[in-house]
Formats: C-alpha cells, structure tokens, sequence
C-alpha cells in the first residue's frame, strides 16, 4: 500500500512547497503555508471504478495534432431554467464540474432543488451531507408547485443520498448510475484516506479530485455548492477554484427578495452573464425583465435619485441610483456605497470637486443601488454624479430621463459598448430622454426613435441638460 505523502499548500493561492517556507513566493503573503497529507491512490481509484460503471471511461488517448481534432460544439444539457443556462454559458456541459457558491440562507439548495425537479428526463443523484432526508423533502414538496415535477409528489428521477464519506458516495454512485450528480455540501464530505476533519484544505482538495477525476472520465456532470467565508470569498483552499470548470456565485441581501447569479470563472462561457431571481414562499422565481422590478414607480419629486441604462452580460436593464448628501455631523466626512464599488465613488466625487466646482468635502456621501443589486458596469458613473449632485442642491431630475456615460479624470463622458440597446431598452420603459456621450453617435440610427438622444463631451454638459 502506497504510503502518505506530505505536502504544504498556501491557503490563500493554492502554491505548493514540498517543505514549510515562511513567505509564499506566489502571492506574498506570510505564513500560509498549512501542512496537508497527499492520500493514496485509493479514492482516486474509487472515482475511476464509479466512472467505469456509471459513464463511459475514456481509453486509448493519445496525443493528437491540432488538425486531427473535431472543433464541435460542446453538447449541452438544458437545465429549464434561462437564466441558469445563460449564466453557465447556454446549458450545462457533460463532464464539466461546477461549483456553486453563496452566503448562507441565500438559496444555494433551494435553486438546486428547484433545478433538479425541472429535470425529470434526467436520473439525478443528490448527496447531502448537511440535511436529512425529510428535510428535503418537505421542501421538495413545496416547490413541487412550481417545478415541472409531478404534483402528487416528487419526482420518482430524484434519488436522495445523506452521506459525508466520500467512498461510500462512489458505491453508490456504481449502483445507481446517474446522469447528474449534486454535492452539498463539499466542505462537509470527507475522504477516510486523509486524516483530518471534513471541511480542512486536505480533505476538500483530495475530495475535489477526486470528483473531478469522476467527472472527466465518466462525462457525468458534478454540481458541487461550496461555502462562503465572512470575507465574501469561497471557503476552502483557492486550489478549489482552479479544479473546477465554472464558478458561480449566488448573491443578494437577505433583506431583498431579489437574487443575483454571477459567473465568476467559466471554461465553457462569458464571464459577465448574470442571472436574476426573484426569492418567494414558493421558491425562486426567474426575472424575464428586471427593469420594470428594479424601477420605483414613483420617484417625482424626491431629490437624489437617477437612472442608468445599464448592461451585466448580454442584458440591458435600468438601475435606479440613489444618493443622499449632507452635512458632515463629524469631523470626517463618510463616504458609503451600496451596490456600487467604494473606491470609484471617491474618484467621481473627486472629478466632481475638482472638474465640476461643487465642494463635497465637508458633507457625507451615501450612494445606494436600487433592489440590493451590485453593477459593475462603467456606464454607471454619469448617473452616480447626477444622483449626488440631485441630492446636493435638493433639486429632483424630471422624469422620463435616464443617461449612460462613463467618466473620466478630466470630467469627460467616455464612451460605453452596445449603446443601441442601452437606447432600446430606455425606449421600450417610456423614457423620453437619454443623455450618452456624444462619440457614441457615430453610427447610432436616430430615424424612428420616440426617445431624444442627448450627446454630451464633459460632465459638465451632462448636469447643464439635466439642471438648466
């Protein structure tokens, strides 16, 4: 029998050592370097066994010129659900594992749950290592209704499995042969050929390996959900990240009903889908348009409140963006931002002070995104400014107006990608007026449109359209 190696791995790159060094030459931070114990080839060989019998073992491989290989298109798996497939890239890919992440209490096993039900052409497996069986159950049952499940019960396609050893997983993956496979959680399934508790670097690395050798020689599909630590980042080693081929992270404010599925890393699609839900008593709920939910649908005559068109992904969507300036109660001011990335708010402030003329350093600053959600979209930045300046002078922007710009250093209105469907998305909501920078008119078709297209070149042009 093969022995034990010892192996150190820095908990906060995945770098591997052969011994203990103090600084990891990868990222640089100090004592990272945890001692972990590299297991026999006992629970690889499991996941070989269970492939073999389960899917079909890939043999005879060999190297291959480039010219010899099929450029085809990854079949996929539809799961029935449009948001999931488009944040995964068009549908899930035989084979490919996924991991799965969220806060807790977000809905990681409720929208697992809830995919599986919508499956019943499928023979799943879900592992769970953290819920009994009637756990699962009774919510199954309630979201039964709306799933494509049958309504007299659960699907008979969906086999239950409360495990934590990862061996036995592997059993019984040989005896039920599955086409997909759900792990929830990863953090507590545990190996027996790694002496530590689940949930510890050694164990979630061999146990993701593992997995992942199942996977590719099987082209059975793993979904694996992963926990978060208070940071926001995923638990476990970063080595975690780097084995699996799509990282999702399921996210929102537990004081909002809407929730946000963004791809972080995808080896078979784009990066910046996003996937909006909708949390209700009966489940998650997809948002076809998540404009018309984002928007107050009153805002006249409350002061600090603006619309961008904004676009995460493929889709254009309009955010509400609110601000609040006052007087600074201490002697340093406050700046915070909700939804919105911190350190570029104090650039626009500053762009504000600086290109604009309005003095902000005396007051705080409070900028908030509409509905809990996050946007990383550049073309934010002409809405923030005007939110902040709406608040400042206490004068609310009309209706019927919504702008899309990103802003430079020197108080220019850059231009931003796909201007056409920001326009069509304003249009089809009844806006009457869009401010856009004014290069983005090359080439935009202005004849039909009931929508008037303002072009501005610096901040300044922008605040004189929306103020006088």
């Amino acid at each position: 029998m093969a022995k034990d190696k010892i192996a150190y791995v820095c908990s906060n790159c995945g770098q591997e050592s052969a011994k203990w060094i103090g600084k990891c030459p990868s990222c640089g931070q100090w004592n990272t370097f945890q001692e972990i114990k590299v297991a026999a080839d006992t629970a690889r060989q499991s996941a070989t066994h269970a492939a073999a019998t389960a899917g079909h073992l890939l043999r005879n491989n060999r190297p291959l010129r480039l010219s010899e290989i099929k450029g085809e298109d990854e079949k996929r798996i539809d799961l029935h659900d449009t948001e999931l497939n488009r944040v995964l890239g068009g549908g899930l890919v035989p084979g490919s594992i996924v991991l799965l992440g969220g806060e807790p209490g977000i809905g990681k096993s409720t929208l697992s749950l809830q995919t599986m039900l919508n499956l019943p052409e499928k023979r799943i497996l879900y592992v769970s290592g953290e819920e009994s069986a009637y756990q699962l159950k009774m919510r199954a049952e309630r979201l039964a209704t709306t799933s494509q499940a049958k309504t007299e019960g659960v699907a008979d396609n969906l086999l239950i499995l409360c495990s934590n050893s990862l061996e036995e997983i592997f059993e019984h993956i040989k005896e039920v042969q599955p086409d997909l496979v759900f792990i929830d959680s990863i953090q507590t399934i545990a190996t027996d050929e790694v002496e530590s508790s689940a949930g510890s670097i050694a164990q979630v690395r061999e146990c993701a390996s593992s997995l992942l050798r199942f996977a590719k020689t099987s082209g059975v599909p793993v979904i694996i959900i992963g926990h978060i630590t208070k940071e926001g980042t995923l638990a476990g080693p970063k080595i975690l990240e780097h084995i699996v081929d799509t990282v999702v992270q399921f996210e929102g404010d537990q004081h909002y009903m809407y929730r946000i599925l963004r791809s972080i890393k995808n080896r078979f699609g784009s990066t910046s889908e996003l996937g909006i839900y909708e949390m209700r008593q009966d489940g998650l709920r997809q948002v076809a348009n998540p404009s018309e939910l984002l928007l107050t649908q009153d805002h006249c005559g409350l002061s600090g409140v603006a619309i961008s068109s904004a676009i995460e992904g493929v889709r254009p969507f309009l955010v509400e963006t609110q601000a609040l300036v006052s007087t600074a109660a201490y002697g340093t001011p406050q700046r915070t931002a909700t939804g919105f990335d911190h350190r570029r708010l104090n650039m626009l402030l500053a762009v504000l002070e600086k290109r604009v003329g309005f003095k902000l350093m005396q007051k705080d600053v409070f900028v908030n995104i509409a509905g809990g959600l996050r946007v990383t979209d550049m073309a934010m930045d002409l809405s923030v400014i005007a939110a902040v300046l709406s608040s400042n002078v206490d004068t609310p922007i009309e209706q019927g107006w919504c702008m899309a710009g990103e802003v430079g250093l020197s108080g220019e209105v850059r231009p931003v990608n796909r201007i056409e469907q920001r326009v069509a998305e304003a249009e089809k909501l009844g806006f009457q007026h869009i401010i856009v920078p004014r290069y983005n008119l090359q080439g935009l078709n202005k004849k039909g449109r009931s929508i008037e297209l303002h072009p501005v070149r610096k901040v300044e042009e922008a605040l004189r359209a929306l103020f006088g």
